[in-house]
């Protein structure tokens, strides 16, 4: 079954490969017929009213970078989003503690990590893309940062996350990676990652997460990592991540998607093919969940994971709907 599911799996990529020669140009038609900006994807179920509200921006003629951010504080402002800003899972010491990125069509980029007591990390990380000569901020340097640009310390852990701390510091007391699937009981590391054109063809991403819930204190993902989490390059596309961190910075993810794009294959094989990279480079794989999103220039999407389960938002003037990605392990 597992060697059928990866000669499946493979095939899809294959045939993008060898029909490069083709498709650049047996496609371009096509795609111009169905080209429809602006559009947006994001990652996970809770990108649905995320989307919607990059819409309001997006619908009006706005900015694509404007429009990610927009649309991803939605996540960071929801306590029932357990994996994202305010309400988000703590560390082992029951700390909150939260990355961001975002990257605009020029390839200018900003970025916090290990940021605490500031809900929306997505908006510091757009100061720090304006506002300095620097790409990342962390720690306690980000919060310095946030706090003299008028945001406000708030309280994050909300009492149901400090419950279910409370319960794993009894019965676990041990950080376990878990693999994430829709419907699962104990969202883990549903990380919200938002990818948009807007009308004038200006493509633009957002990443935001509270990491893994009750990992190491002091622990970062690839959420805030340039070309891990999140990667744009507004003459190719955009690709973002979402599941276990340490297995897309070990591959460099999203800008390896977008690098697979530049040579010719469509959003959909990219992704398929940065998650087969994983199984050839990383050890233990089968016991994570890794989901990456693209879109082209032109607006073709794409989306592939490395379990079953993994869903992404789409919406465009004509639809708005969750679907779900291929993946490396099929459903049995």
């Amino acid at each position: 079954m597992a060697l059928t599911t990866r000669r499946l799996f493979l095939a899809k990529v294959s045939l993008g490969v060898a029909g490069l020669g083709l498709s650049k140009y047996a496609n371009a038609g096509f795609l111009l017929r169905i080209n429809n900006f602006p559009i947006v994807i994001s990652t996970w179920k809770h990108g649905i009213p995320a989307n919607d509200a990059a819409w309001k921006i997006l619908s009006g003629g706005g900015y694509a970078l404007d429009a990610v951010e927009a649309g991803v504080r939605v996540a960071e402002d929801d306590p029932e989003v357990r994996t994202v800003g305010y309400g988000g899972a703590p560390d082992e010491k029951g700390k909150v503690t939260l990355d961001a990125c975002i990257m605009d069509e020029k390839g200018n980029a900003g970025s916090v990590a290990y940021l605490q007591n500031i809900k929306n990390p997505i908006s510091v990380a757009r100061l720090v893309l304006e506002k300095t000569p620097h790409v990342m901020l962390s720690g306690d340097g980000a919060l310095e940062f946030a706090l003299e640009n008028g945001f406000k310390k708030e309280k994050l852990l909300t009492k149901e996350m400090r419950k279910r701390w409370k319960k794993w510091k009894k019965e676990e007391r041990e950080f376990k990676a878990k693999i994430n699937v829709e419907n699962q009981s104990e969202e883990n590391h549903d990380t919200i990652s938002m990818l948009a054109i807007d009308a004038g063809g200006r493509l633009c991403g957002a990443c935001t997460t509270s990491g893994i819930a009750f990992k190491m204190h002091g622990r970062v993902g690839d959420s805030p990592i340039i070309g891990a989490g999140l990667f744009v390059d507004g003459e190719v596309g955009g690709a973002a991540a979402t599941g276990s961190g340490e297995l897309v910075m070990k591959t460099l993810g999203s800008f390896l998607v977008v690098e697979f794009m530049r040579n010719g294959l469509s959003p959909q094989d990219a992704c398929t093919a940065a998650v087969e990279r994983i199984t050839q480079k990383v050890s233990h794989y089968e016991k994570h969940q890794i989901g990456y999103i693209a879109i082209s220039k032109s607006g073709e999407t794409g989306a592939a994971s490395m379990q079953p389960g993994f869903n992404y938002a789409v919406k465009t003037a004509d639809v708005s709907e969750l679907r779900e990605a291929d993946a490396w392990f099929k459903k049995l």
